[in-house]
């Protein structure tokens, strides 16, 4: 645990209640009233507890403004990075961001409707670590494993169609979310890779991707996205957007094979639901410990400053109206 203040700049009012403290101290040294008797036999030397109680309410007034002062200044509190445990697996989502996921029989799109339900998905893995890459003509890592999830998807919301060359190069977006895991020390490595189409693209073979994949005992999920024969393409056109059935064309051969030779499972998504439903029973994963290194943020302190300021203001106030009253 480490302390600080946001605002040291404000210790050199620290010098106002010392300068009082002297002031009050001389002051208080030539103040004692003198009455001249011809005999004090009568009068009680002994001096009472409101005597030397009689400056208390002063003193708690400097002690109030010193604490007054130590408030401003923002104390603040934290455990700096520190290494921690906790339950979790390493997860890659790798996603297709191709033309055809610009077609409409998800809604608003594919592509949306993916993005909406994944990031749903990484919201409720709050102890794992998490990565993205995309992937069409071409496949890049938009974000490596994080547990940040707020950076994720802030990520995530950037993702669209175009950003790199056309095309379904899966492989090539399997060979990507490999290399990001192959590394990892968690027990349990997972990919989950989402897609339209049918591989025409790119240097890796999918099934070679998997078997790289098995090598590294990844386990990967994979996803085709697309209804059922037919579904509605917007084509940019001179009189405005105009829609055409496309046929739908999905691997789902060569994704079955991924997801069996890596121990792991193929879902078909046709519609939103659907997609909803995948996602659900992809979360029902297994958990292994990993360790991760976490960042605190850092605690406000001037709260109990300010309190103590406040109780000695208070009972200066009360004894001076109370016990300490004096009569002018």
């Amino acid at each position: 645990m480490s302390n600080n203040f946001v605002n040291p700049e404000y210790f050199y009012l620290l010098i106002i209640p010392l300068v009082y403290s002297i002031w009050f101290f001389i002051k208080n040294k030539s103040v004692d009233a003198k009455i001249i008797f011809s005999d004090i036999s009568a009068i009680n030397k002994e001096k009472t507890t409101k005597v030397f109680l009689r400056n208390l309410p002063n003193i708690l007034k400097i002690i109030a403004s010193i604490f007054l002062i130590l408030a401003i200044a923002r104390p603040q509190s934290s455990t700096n990075w520190e290494e921690s445990t906790t339950e979790g697996i390493d997860i890659i989502l790798s996603m297709d961001i191709s033309g055809s996921m610009l077609a409409e029989d998800l809604k608003p799109n594919r592509l949306e409707a993916s993005k909406n339900v994944a990031i749903d998905f990484i919201s409720k893995r709050k102890n794992d670590r998490v990565g993205l890459v995309i992937f069409s003509g071409e496949s890049f890592t938009q974000c490596p494993l994080t547990t940040d999830h707020s950076v994720l998807t802030n990520l995530f919301k950037d993702v669209k169609s175009g950003m790199v060359e056309d095309g379904t190069a899966i492989g090539m977006g399997l060979a990507t979310a490999v290399n990001r895991l192959k590394n990892s020390d968690a027990k349990s490595r997972v990919i989950i890779l989402l897609t339209d189409g049918v591989n025409n693209k790119g240097l890796v073979a999918p099934f070679t991707a998997a078997e790289i994949a098995k090598e590294f005992g990844i386990r990967v999920y994979t996803i085709g996205v697309g209804t059922e024969g037919f579904a509605p393409y917007p084509f940019q056109t001179p009189f405005g957007i105009q829609y055409q059935d496309v046929e739908v064309k999905i691997d789902e051969k060569t994704l079955q094979d991924i997801a069996t030779v890596t121990d792991g499972k193929y879902f078909r998504a046709t519609n939103n639901n659907k997609l909803k439903e995948i996602y659900k029973d992809i979360d029902k994963l297994e958990k292994s410990k990993i360790e991760v290194t976490e960042f605190h943020k850092k605690s406000e302190e001037f709260l109990k400053f300010a309190f103590i300021s406040l109780i000695c203001l208070l009972t200066s106030f009360i004894l001076k109206i109370t016990y300490l009253r004096q009569i002018p």
